[in-house]
Parts: structure tokens; C-alpha cells; sequence
């Protein structure tokens, strides 16, 4: 499975296993020359919490085939995350994901991202299939 996602918003830059239905490990680094951390924060560069939980949601989608030639999926809920640690720019971030319950079009994922032992992003995401 390829993701639709394309520069800027590709937030998977390795697939390292992919399980089909099952589960993914995939790895992002993000450049320290990218423009939003001049604002997030100045003299403390931060990966946003939302660009890793949007990164986990990408690895996610690796693990489901559509249903159809014009399907894809769709980030439908992002519950329980939390930040424990934090992400810094030029750090490769390892990505994790399961599939845990399938009801319908929906698909809800554990996942958790870490830099080398220290956890920074853990929680489920929710994708929904389109159309």
C-alpha cells in the first residue's frame, strides 16, 4: 500500500515492516531547516504533537488494503494521546501501529511513537474508509 500523501505532508519517510492487517513500524525525521520550527517554539525547536499523531495515523493507513481502486483513508479520531517525551528536529522518530478493532468502514489503531527508548507520542487513532 502506497499512501496518497505527498511533500509537504508526507510524515513517513521509511517503511521498515508492514504487516498487511495487522501492524507497522515506519521512521520520520523532520528537517530542522523546515520553516514551522522557526515558530514552534523559537531557541527550543519542538516536533509538533499534532504532526506526530498525524505521522502515526500515516503509518496506520500502510496497514489496510481499500476496498476499491478509488478508496483511502481518512484520519477519523485521535483519542486518548498523550505527549510524554518530546521530539526534536533531526531526531529519527521510530512510528508504531496496531490494528485493534475493525467495525465497518472504521479502523482503530494503538499506536506510540519514540526517539531510540524515549517515548513521545502514545494513543489510538480512528481511520475511516472513503467512500
Amino acid at each position: 500500500m502506497q499512501l496518497p500523501h505527498r511533500a509537504p505532508f508526507l510524515f513517513v519517510d521509511k517503511a521498515i515492516e508492514v504487516k498487511q492487517g495487522s501492524s507497522a513500524h515506519c521512521q520520520k525525521t523532520f528537517n530542522s531547516a523546515d520553516p514551522i520550527f522557526k515558530g514552534h517554539f523559537p531557541d527550543n525547536p519542538l516536533v509538533p504533537g499534532i504532526l506526530l499523531a498525524e505521522a502515526l495515523a500515516q503509518t496506520s493507513g500502510l496497514i489496510l488494503k481499500p476496498k476499491g481502486p478509488c478508496s483511502y483513508f481518512l484520519l477519523a479520531a485521535i483519542q486518548r494521546m498523550k505527549f510524554p517525551g518530546s521530539a526534536l528536529p533531526d531526531e529519527c522518530i521510530d512510528l508504531f501501529s496496531a490494528l485493534i478493532t475493525t467495525m465497518e468502514n472504521l479502523y482503530r489503531f494503538q499506536v506510540h511513537a519514540k526517539v531510540a527508548e524515549r517515548v513521545v507520542a502514545e494513543g489510538e487513532v480512528i481511520l475511516s474508509e472513503y467512500p
